[in-house]
Order: structure tokens, then C-alpha cells, then sequence
């Protein structure tokens, strides 16, 4: 593999940041950081007017660019790597919403030949993520509720495709039937558990913290609202110590007053940023025919034809942005993109951050918060 010198960018550490320095890449690894060193057999790329991140990861994803990882094929989901990769992505991992065993079934077999394969020309795929179908009917969102269960061990649990490697993620309502007891099977069986499409109160919680239960989804959007006598999930996630959460950064699901509330209560250390974006996402305003439906986009909204929100039409990129845009520090908005989701996702200790020894996935931004460079393991997947 060949070894890449990146000059001159202003580089965002774990904890600072650094001006105009270098940083080498060798055999796909971060092997040194620092003011003078030389490219001698190494390709040189200029990045001065820069700021190097550590590659953006994107753990809740339904589509993009036009491609719905629901019914995608295998060059489908490699067009989508792509075009992730051109918004700052690195890493992702596709997104279910509730649908038929055969959907599943098909869905997963694709996913788990992209997770075996290593792509370093296009953003890597992780794993998947069930969003449900172990969730509550009266916080359904654009779910479709037809296809939700309860669980009742071990079938339930025992009867959704996994792909063969990779990461197992689900967001799941405790309060459902037999809900804790699935929390318990989930952390068992090396999963990853957000909650999420709740209504769940303070105590129930607590028991799904205490069965393993760690994260949140699309906090504040589709859950029970907050209210002085009734904390519910909102009041639980933002006081919980030891409870992360992600959010849709694109001033619809959150207002950018939300957004600056949550990062003052909860910090940049509990906080992801999300996508949430379908496949409408990349193609502009129009009518899309997504999860059986007619999704409209006006105005860079979704709606489904009952009027909810139906996910968003987003990157990381434009997440970036929108933080940049309330003043927060390129720090914790790493923290935000790449960090916490890959400590999340249980990768923190191969990426997520510009260390020495850490795989080189990395995204330059110019100062106008545009896509200059791409690197997915030490290869060039972009460059703008």
C-alpha cells in the first residue's frame, strides 16, 4: 500500500487542535503526526486552508442518493459507499425499518457480503441496525406498525437474520411485552442496545439501564414528550449519567435552539450525530416511492402521507455544518461525528480519532465546510 504525506491541514485532535502541520499514512495506518516530515517515496497531498477530522461515522442510515438499503443490491450499496464518502463518511451501518422476514432476509445477505468485503475506495459498511421491530405502536414515527412485535424469548430474538460479521445494533422500546427481558437477550447475544420509539417512564428505564441498555435514538424525536409531572424518556436521557444519545442535526427534528440545550446539558461527549437520511437524501425536493409509500420532500422536509417526519435527507456533512453554524468548537463536533459513534459502535479503539496507530480514516474540509479529501483505510475515496 502506498504511503500518503498530508501537508498542512489544521488537524482536530481527541482534545485540540493543531495548525498547519503533516500527518503520514503507511500501510493504511496513522504511523505519525507532526510540523516536518518528508515525503520521500510517499505520495504528497496538499491540504493547506484545511481542517483535517477523523473520518465521519454514520450508525443510523436508511439510504441515500437514491438508493434504499432496503431493497439494495450489491452495486447499489457500493454507488451508496461512494457517495458517502464524497460527504466525509467513512464508516456506516445500514438501517432496517420493521418489514417482512423475506425483506429481512434478502436485506441482510447483501449487507453481510459488504461487510466481508473491504472497500477502500468508498465508505466502509459495518453491520446493521433494527430500528424495531421491538417497539411501541403509539410512538411508530414513519414506522410501518403492521410489522412490529413483542418479545417472547428466544424466537422472537432468535428469528431475525444477523449478518455473518459485524456490528448487531437495534433501538427498542423496554416497555413493549417481555421488553426487559429483551434488553437482557440482546446484551447476551453482543448487541448493541438504543432505545428509542418510547414511552417508557423513569423506572423502566432504569431497568433497561441496569439489563444493559446504554444509548438512545434520535433523541427527543419520537418519544414521549417531556412534562414536569411525567420526565419520561426525554428527562431520563438528559439526566442519566452513563446514557449517550444521538441526534438529527438538521434543524427539523431538533431546533438549533434544542441542539445548542442538549450539547450545555449532556456535552459533545454524549452525543452523536446521526443522519436518519432515506434514500431521498442527495436528489433534491420531489415525490419518492419509499417502505411501500410516497414519501414527499419540500424544503429539505420529509413527509410521509399521514404528515410525520419521515427521516431526513441529510449527510454527517450537513450535521457538521449545522453545528459549525451555532459556533460549536471542531472538537466536539469530532466528538459528535466520529468518536463517540465508533466508542458507540465498539470501534473506538480502530478509528474515531487522529491517533498514531489508528487506521487512517480521515475527512479535510475547507473552510467553507466542503469535502476536499476522503481517506477510508489509508486509501484516497474522495477528493474534491
Amino acid at each position: 500500500m502506498t504511503s500518503i504525506v498530508l501537508k498542512g491541514p489544521r488537524v482536530v485532535l481527541a482534545d485540540r487542535e493543531i495548525a498547519a502541520t503533516s500527518l503520514l499514512i503507511t500501510d493504511g495506518r496513522i504511523s505519525k503526526i507532526g510540523p516536518e516530515i518528508p515525503a520521500t517515496g510517499a505520495i504528497e497531498i496538499e491540504l493547506a486552508h484545511t481542517t483535517l477530522f477523523p473520518g465521519f461515522i454514520d450508525m443510523h442510515i436508511h439510504g441515500a442518493n437514491g438508493v434504499d438499503i432496503m431493497d439494495a443490491g450489491p452495486s447499489d450499496l457500493i454507488d451508496m459507499s461512494k457517495f458517502l464518502a464524497s460527504e466525509g463518511v467513512t464508516a456506516w451501518v445500514p438501517t432496517f425499518v420493521p418489514a417482512s422476514d423475506e425483506i429481512y432476509d434478502r436485506a441482510v445477505k447483501v449487507i453481510s457480503n459488504a461487510v466481508e468485503t473491504e472497500r477502500g475506495a468508498a465508505a466502509r459498511i459495518l453491520g446493521i441496525h433494527y430500528e424495531g421491530p421491538f417497539v411501541n405502536t403509539v410512538q411508530c414515527g414513519a414506522l410501518h406498525k403492521d410489522y412490529f412485535r413483542t418479545y417472547q424469548a428466544p424466537a422472537d430474538l432468535d428469528s431475525l437474520p444477523i449478518p455473518r460479521t459485524g456490528i448487531k445494533m437495534t433501538t427498542m422500546s423496554p416497555e413493549i411485552e417481555g421488553g426487559i427481558e429483551l434488553v437482557g437477550a440482546l446484551k447476551e447475544k453482543g448487541w448493541i442496545i438504543s432505545i428509542g420509539h418510547t414511552r417508557a417512564d423513569v423506572d423502566m428505564l432504569d431497568r433497561a439501564f441496569n439489563a444493559g441498555a446504554r444509548h438512545m435514538t434520535h433523541f427527543m424525536n419520537a418519544m414521549a414528550p417531556l412534562h414536569h409531572r411525567d420526565p419520561g424518556p426525554i428527562g431520563w436521557g438528559m439526566s442519566r449519567e452513563g446514557v449517550s444519545c444521538d441526534i438529527i442535526a438538521d434543524g427539523i427534528h431538533l431546533d438549533p435552539f434544542v441542539l445548542k440545550l442538549l450539547l450545555k446539558i449532556k456535552g459533545s461527549g454524549a452525543l452523536s450525530l446521526i443522519s436518519d437520511a432515506i434514500a431521498a437524501a442527495g436528489k433534491g425536493d420531489g415525490e419518492y416511492q419509499i417502505w411501500g409509500e410516497t414519501i414527499s420532500v419540500r424544503n429539505s422536509r420529509t413527509s410521509n402521507s399521514h404528515g410525520s417526519i419521515a427521516g431526513s435527507v441529510i449527510t454527517l456533512l450537513n450535521a457538521v455544518k449545522m453545528m459549525r453554524s451555532l459556533g460549536v468548537s471542531d472538537v466536539d463536533i469530532a466528538r459528535m461525528a466520529s468518536s463517540n459513534p465508533a466508542r458507540v459502535l465498539g470501534i473506538d479503539n480502530e478509528c474515531g480519532s487522529i491517533e498514531e496507530g489508528k487506521r487512517a480514516d480521515l475527512v479535510a474540509i475547507d473552510e467553507d465546510s466542503q469535502v476536499k479529501l476522503t481517506i477510508v483505510g489509508g486509501e484516497v475515496a474522495f477528493r474534491g
